[in-house]
């Protein structure tokens, strides 16, 4: 990540975006992070209630010139205030992003070292403010979506699918098992044929389930890192992890090599690349497409992008 200074004065303004469904947000907590960006800032509170809210908060937060919008919940949040401020006119500044996790995972708070204790995060984020320091990130891009740590096609994205089914239940690593498995065994749309393609390669047919990296680890399961391409971080282009068989023997041989703490994948199987520019992905029937754990409906064919540089954190 590339590191830059902010003077104090560069940020009067903040809008703090709540979700107070998320796994570890409570009403005292978003009262002391209130009240401490307050006491530095000029803040308006934004607690979300629909689906699409706080990116919607995120937006209006770039068209009136805030300088900092602070997301408090998990992944899903930080990718909708992302996607919020990315919506800023062509040409204008957009403000910088700030994290205090209240998610089960929150991947990309870890993947930019911000600490998954709420308290602990505040105090980071403001002895951040105060030394003025921040860092530029690089996002990717699924269609006209942002992400910010991960994209998928097939089994993952079935597997987003089923747990945002159950919304009204906590988005345990439990949970998130049993629907791996449910799916895995009951893929809810079939197991359609993907085509990959890469600049420079010939297309590659016969794929089963598609994973994109845009840092590592891809995702957590409980508090184990997931390796799928630990080659990529947020300075660079996207992993690409792709499986032409989903046997048990070759889910397990590459689960047992993403939870050793090197990481190193190698299979037969396997297509795996990183810090890749763009990538395109098509399918022989409609299949789910998810980003950052969002499910973002069905696809035939997605073009996937990295930008440099697209967003400046304080962290």
């Amino acid at each position: 990540m590339t590191y830059s200074a902010v003077t104090r004065a560069a940020v009067r303004r903040a809008v703090l975006v709540v979700n107070p469904q998320a796994t570890a947000t409570t009403p005292a907590g978003r009262d002391i992070l209130a009240y401490a960006l307050s006491s530095e800032l000029k803040l308006e509170v934004v607690e979300t209630d629909y689906r699409g809210h706080a990116m919607d908060a995120a937006a209006r937060a770039a068209l009136e010139n805030v300088d900092l919008v602070v997301a408090h919940g998990g992944d899903g949040t930080v990718n909708e205030v992302v996607n919020g401020l990315r919506s800023a006119p062509h040409g204008a500044r957009a403000p910088m992003l700030g994290v205090v996790p209240g998610g089960s995972a929150n991947v990309f708070a870890r993947a930019i070292g911000i600490p998954r204790d709420p308290v602990e995060a505040t105090h980071q984020l403001l002895g951040a403010l105060a030394e003025g320091r921040a860092r530029d990130v690089a996002l990717g891009r699924a269609a006209d979506r942002w992400f910010t740590f991960n994209a998928g096609l097939g089994w993952d994205a079935d597997v987003v699918a089923g747990v945002e089914r159950k919304r009204s239940k906590q988005a345990s690593p439990g949970l998130y098992a049993r629907k791996a498995v449910a799916a895995y065994l009951r893929p809810p749309h079939g197991r359609a044929e993907l085509t990959l393609t890469m600049p420079g390669q010939e297309p590659i047919d016969g794929i089963r389930t598609v994973f994109l990296s845009n840092t590592d680890p891809w995702s957590y399961l409980g508090s184990r890192p997931l390796h799928l391409n630990p080659g990529c971080s947020l300075n660079g282009g996207l992993g690409v992890f792709a499986l032409r068989s989903l046997s048990l023997p070759t889910v397990v041989k590459h689960l047992v090599q993403a939870l050793r703490k090197n990481g190193k994948q190698r299979g037969r199987r396997l297509i795996r690349e990183d810090n890749l520019e763009k990538l395109s992905i098509t399918a022989t029937q409609p299949v789910n497409l998810q980003v950052d754990g969002d499910l973002l409906g069905q696809r035939t064919a997605v073009e996937f992008s990295c930008t440099p540089r697209a967003l400046r954190v304080v962290a």
